[in-house]
């Protein structure tokens, strides 16, 4: 692969209207703008990323989460992209690389559109629905690719579907994004039968043309059947991604009172060593109120680990652009930042995952889709019941619930309901059992 041919600022639906012409904003900076402003976007500020909400104490959902990631991700690539602006595999670009730090902006605002409500959680539980529940009647009447599409329901290949797909009413290309962007969101760019043990995969069997015009357009090889490369930039977004969600997971912890103030201290100095460590310490005595010594700490603990991420980018530029698979950069950063960033990680999952609080989250977020899958799915597969024809007009017409394939029928539930907030699946769900009612 190479720079010149990877970055391109071709829109999808829009090849026809393409050109050259110099603009105020570049392409790329108007993906991340085209964002900001959209509805799916906005919606994120209602969708769980870990802890309840909302709350007394403010902790992070999906949109802070994604405006941080996308700031991280900023910086990061802008110091790949000093470190590699002399370097032989770069000496091509003709300036190129220029365009590196707005593309991963607006990747990193994109990457996590197509999660569900109630955090991870929601992801597992519409895919068992399919595994486990009502959803197993319909796996005779699905393709294997298209049933592992649902069974192992994915928040990745349904952000690219979100982005991607025209929705009725919608322009063909859906948001029409350009095909860097695009791509430098697909973390697991294979189909759903390549999914492996982790049932991590990029793209529906839907939007599978799609990702092969971007993949062709941009260079990207295809390795296997349905497997491709990774589009190098798509290793600064997941970075940010695992920066700021294992080290703000942390903080929040900190605030919810899971973590004690010393707890969270001893694991963010753990990123420095012990020239930096006692200078951390010095500057902390300033600050009396135990959050923002968190907070001074947290920010640099980041700084530290954007500063390693992106040399080891660099370093490895030449392995990236071969298209050959690597370890995420996170795991490959030095000695002590990935020994404080496992510390991290084993925390999190040792004592804030399994918090009262968030289990409780987990509990009811389950519940509540598992019965909206139950009933919005009779609805489709039955319309002609008048129950359906009721329900059925709660779904947005931009969804196809009279698709000719039952296939595209399903979708179009799931559409709508890992594009709810938690919020609203939640009033849904009141509503539907006769709990809620509007005013009269």
């Amino acid at each position: 692969m190479n720079w010149e041919q990877l970055i391109s600022d071709k829109r999808l639906g829009m090849e026809e209207f393409h050109d050259n012409r110099t603009h105020i904003r570049s392409d790329f900076q108007r993906d991340y703008d085209r964002m900001i402003f959209s509805s799916p976007f906005r919606r994120l500020q209602n969708k769980t990323q870990v802890f309840p909400l909302p709350g007394s104490i403010f902790v992070h959902n999906r949109l802070t989460h994604s405006l941080e990631v996308s700031s991280v991700g900023r910086s990061m690539a802008r110091e790949a992209w000093l470190r590699m602006s002399s370097t032989p595999a770069s000496s091509d670009s003709t300036g190129a690389l220029d365009q590196i730090p707005d593309i991963v902006a607006a990747a990193c605002l994109c990457h996590d559109l197509g999660n569900p409500p109630f955090g991870h959680s929601g992801e597992k539980t519409i895919a068992t629905w399919f595994s486990e529940g009502k959803g197993l009647e319909l796996k005779e009447r699905l393709t294997p690719r298209q049933w592992t599409d649902f069974s192992r329901f994915e928040g990745n290949a349904n952000s690219f579907r979100l982005l991607a797909h025209q929705f009725c009413g919608r322009r063909k290309g859906g948001f029409a994004m350009t095909y860097s962007t695009l791509a430098s969101i697909v973390k697991y760019p294979w189909t759903s039968l390549h999914a492996g043990s982790k049932g991590k995969f990029g793209f529906f069997e839907s939007e599978e043309e799609d990702y092969r015009k971007v993949a062709k357009e941009l260079g990207i090889p295809e390795t296997g059947d349905g497997v491709f490369a990774r589009h190098p930039l798509v290793y600064l977004m997941e970075a940010a991604d695992d920066i700021c969600y294992q080290v703000m997971d942390i903080e929040d912890s900190h605030r919810l009172g899971i973590l004690s103030t010393m707890e969270v201290k001893d694991l963010l100095l753990s990123f420095f060593d012990q020239k930096n460590r006692a200078r951390m310490e010095r500057a902390m005595n300033h600050l009396d109120d135990p959050n923002e010594q968190v907070g001074y700490l947290r920010s640099n603990a980041i700084g530290a680990m954007v500063a390693d991420c992106a040399s080891v980018f660099a370093e490895r530029e030449e392995l990236l652009l071969s298209g050959e698979p690597m370890k995420p950069l996170v795991q490959q950063m030095n000695p002590l930042l990935a020994e404080a960033y496992s510390r991290c990680s084993h925390t999190a999952w040792g004592k804030i995952y399994c918090a009262s609080d968030v289990v409780d989250v987990d509990i009811a977020g389950n519940r509540i889709l598992t019965y909206l899958m139950d009933s919005l799915m009779e609805a489709v597969l039955h319309p002609e019941r008048n129950s359906s024809r009721l329900l059925l007009l709660k779904i947005p017409r931009q969804y196809d619930t009279r698709a000719d394939s039952l296939y595209e029928r399903v979708q179009s539930v799931l559409d709508h309901v890992s594009g709810m907030t938690d919020v609203y699946a939640l009033d849904l769900f009141r509503k539907l059992n006769g709990h809620s009612l509007p005013a009269v």
